[in-house]
Order: structure tokens, then C-alpha cells, then sequence
């Protein structure tokens, strides 16, 4: 079996995606791609070793970045547009300018304010101005607003999955994972509803399919 160098140096026009299978960031990333119908090699990466191929075509250092080529995108939105832009299949960014303005204000919502109230909930011991319950309380306002959402229709814009869902859902998964036993307690019914959709569904499974190689 091909080692990831090897893999990367035959690469041909298969896209190749450096990954870090718990990061959010990464999870939309490889569930586009899946949800793209687009082949692609992934290299699940050691967040204490990082490799020089990874760190020598991205400075940053963080996951996911997907090479392919000469285009390197090393952020996880860019990866998710360039997957969808190039589907051969009809695809979930395809919205009314109405839905796609919602959809973007959700997805900064998510990338911004939550990000940084979740980081504080979840490295609550980092932040001991707080505590625990007062960190989470922080992460509410995302949570109400998703509720209300889910009043309407199964997912955030309709009653199909579309790209909004994709990028916030693995942020509500990390926030549930903080603990879970509160969650699954919580009186935010539809949200928890909504997840559960996604966890179970194909592709969020085919997207956490563990590389054969690392």
C-alpha cells in the first residue's frame, strides 16, 4: 500500500484532503465532498505531527486543507463552495436569494459568536471568570434561533438538507458532546430532533469513515 507522500506524488486529478476526523471544521469539509459525489483521498493527520507536506503548501497548520494540483484551499467553506461548484449532481447550496442570505447570516452566526461561546463552554477549566453553566448559557442565543427555525421546516432553510446544515451541524454536535446527559435533557426538542437526523444519516457515516492509511 502506497504511503500518503506516494499517494500525494501520483496524485493525478484526484483531489487530496488533509483531515482531522473529530475537527468540525474538517467534518463539513469531508461531508460536501461526500455530498458532492467527488472522489477524493483523505490523510487523517496527528494534530502532535503534523506532516511537512501539510505544513509546506499551508502555513496556518490547521485542518482541513484540500490539495488538488496546484489549488491548495485551506478553508473549510472555500472546500465546501469549490465541492458543490464542481458536483456533476445537483447539490445543497442551490437557494433563492432570500434563502441564501439566511443561510450565510446562520453560517457567520455559527463561525463567530457560537464558535467562540462553544470554545468557552467546552474549555470551561481555561476560562474560570465562569463557570461551566454560565459558559453554556452563552451558547443559548444559537440554539433559540435554530429552534425557531425548526418550526417550520425539518431543516434550517427547508425541508431538505441544504449547505447551511452541513456547516453548522458539527458544532452542535461538539456542543452536545460537552455534555451530552444536559442535552439530551434540554427543552430544545427540534434541535435535537434536527441533529439526530444528521447524525444517522449515510453521509454523515460516510464522511467518518477512518482512512485506510495515516
Amino acid at each position: 500500500m502506497m504511503n500518503y507522500v506516494e499517494q500525494l506524488n501520483n496524485l493525478g486529478s484526484r483531489p487530496y484532503l488533509f483531515s482531522y476526523r473529530r475537527c468540525p471544521y474538517a467534518m463539513r469539509a469531508r461531508m460536501a465532498l461526500v455530498d458532492s459525489k467527488i472522489e477524493f483521498d483523505v490523510y487523517e493527520i496527528s494534530l502532535r505531527n503534523k506532516p511537512n507536506e501539510m505544513l509546506n503548501i499551508s502555513a496556518k497548520g490547521t485542518v482541513p486543507i484540500l490539495r488538488l494540483n496546484k489549488l491548495v484551499l485551506d478553508e473549510s467553506l472555500d472546500i465546501m463552495k469549490w465541492a458543490y461548484k464542481n458536483s456533476k449532481y445537483k447539490h445543497s447550496d442551490l437557494l433563492e436569494p432570500g434563502d441564501k442570505k439566511i443561510a450565510d447570516e446562520l453560517v457567520a452566526l455559527n463561525d463567530g459568536k457560537f464558535k467562540n461561546s462553544l470554545d468557552s463552554y467546552k474549555y470551561f477549566e481555561r476560562y474560570p471568570e465562569k463557570s461551566k453553566v454560565e459558559h453554556r448559557k452563552s451558547c443559548y442565543f444559537f440554539l433559540e434561533i435554530l429552534e425557531k427555525r425548526l418550526e417550520i421546516t425539518s431543516f434550517l432553510i427547508s425541508n431538505t438538507r441544504t449547505f447551511s446544515d452541513i456547516c453548522i451541524f458539527p458544532f452542535i454536535r461538539q456542543f452536545m458532546n460537552v455534555d451530552k446527559e444536559w442535552f439530551d435533557n434540554s427543552e430544545y426538542k427540534r434541535v435535537k430532533k434536527w441533529l439526530a437526523l444528521l447524525i444517522e444519516s449515510d453521509l454523515f457515516k460516510m464522511a467518518m469513515i477512518k482512512p485506510t492509511f495515516s
